[in-house]
């Protein structure tokens, strides 16, 4: 492309916000990954919260990875009071692949687990550059096969069985579709895919519209998938569990949710992806919202565009278990 296009406006709302959000964010380099993690703009959940005055119980888990690979812990959080067959929703947290926890991102689920009676599992992964593709996905995978076999000892029906994440983890979750429909592994009633980070190759419009703006921008991106994929970024011998974008086939696919912001670099593979599974003849809702920069609802909850999608997530879930 030789010419940039001038971005879509942020929404208002966030448009203030962003001014603020911004100063608390973290550089994303490789150089400054480690300085990311520890600066505490990611802060863990304790127990005592994610218990919720004993609305929920909490454990962890050791379980075995795939192969060789080192055992991996799993998260649990389990309703105290819903009254029949509970589900699940199998969380894969966001970062961009080289930041972020089991903790990440969980306080949502619990909301979506007390109203639709949901035991929440959430991976601890191993984070790139230090374990770069296949191992994320893989601790992903094992995490959600030993899931879906321990489903009576967990208390859910492994027919109501839904993945979830956002940004990176929105990828890894989409990925984890690609691989159970391939593999034969465990069948998944849906996929919750927020603005997922879907291709590698960084070069589609919004990329190249949004650079230097909002939230994790096409340099961030290039970081993120350079620390997964190394030299094979934007290459040929990328796998479509890595990067779901690369998938030549989006047929026999669960239903699919995805939202992405319009004023965001993933828009354009986000939206792109929604329309291959319909074109495969597969199902999926999509929302674009108006002038929202990535991760817009997360770091800016109060404002009406924030409300209105996360509200659409509701929706979406109670007609999926309902």
């Amino acid at each position: 492309m030789t010419q940039t296009l001038p971005p879509p406006p942020f929404d208002p709302e966030l448009a203030a916000a962003l001014g603020v959000i911004s100063e608390m964010l973290p550089p994303f380099s490789l150089d400054s990954i480690a300085e990311a993690r520890g600066g505490g703009a990611f802060p863990a959940l304790t127990d005592e919260e994610l218990r919720r005055d004993g609305a929920f119980t909490v454990e962890e888990r050791q379980v075995p990875g795939l192969g060789d690979d080192p055992d991996i812990t799993l998260l649990i959080c389990t309703p105290t009071s819903v009254e029949g067959a509970l589900g699940c929703v199998y969380h894969t947290h966001g970062g961009g692949m080289v930041l972020g926890n089991r903790r990440m991102g969980v306080d949502g689920l619990l909301d979506w687990a007390a109203e639709f009676g949901l035991v929440v599992v959430s991976v601890e992964y191993r984070l790139a550059p230090e374990t770069p593709d296949p191992g994320p996905i893989d601790d992903c995978y094992a995490g959600l096969k030993w899931t879906a076999e321990h489903a009576a000892e967990l208390g859910f029906d492994p027919s109501r069985l839904i993945v979830a994440g956002g940004s990176a983890g929105g990828g890894l979750a989409a990925g984890l579709a690609l691989r159970a429909r391939d593999e034969g592994g465990p069948a998944l009633l849906g996929q919750m895919l927020m603005c997922p980070m879907l291709d590698d190759r960084n070069d589609t419009v919004s990329a190249i519209q949004m650079a230097g703006l909002g939230v994790w921008d096409r340099e961030a991106n290039r970081m993120g998938w350079s620390a997964l994929l190394g030299d094979r970024h934007g290459g040929p011998d990328v796998s479509p569990y890595a990067a779901p974008a690369r998938a030549a086939d989006l047929s026999g696919l669960p239903p699919a949710f995805i939202d992405v912001g319009s004023a965001e670099t993933f828009r354009d593979e986000d939206v792109a992806y929604a329309t291959r599974i319909w074109q495969a003849g597969g199902q999926a809702e999509l929302h674009v919202w108006p002038g929202g920069f990535h991760g817009f609802d997360m770091m800016a909850p109060a404002a009406a565009i924030s409300q209105d999608a996360r509200n659409a997530r509701v929706r979406w879930l109670n007609r999926l278990f309902s």
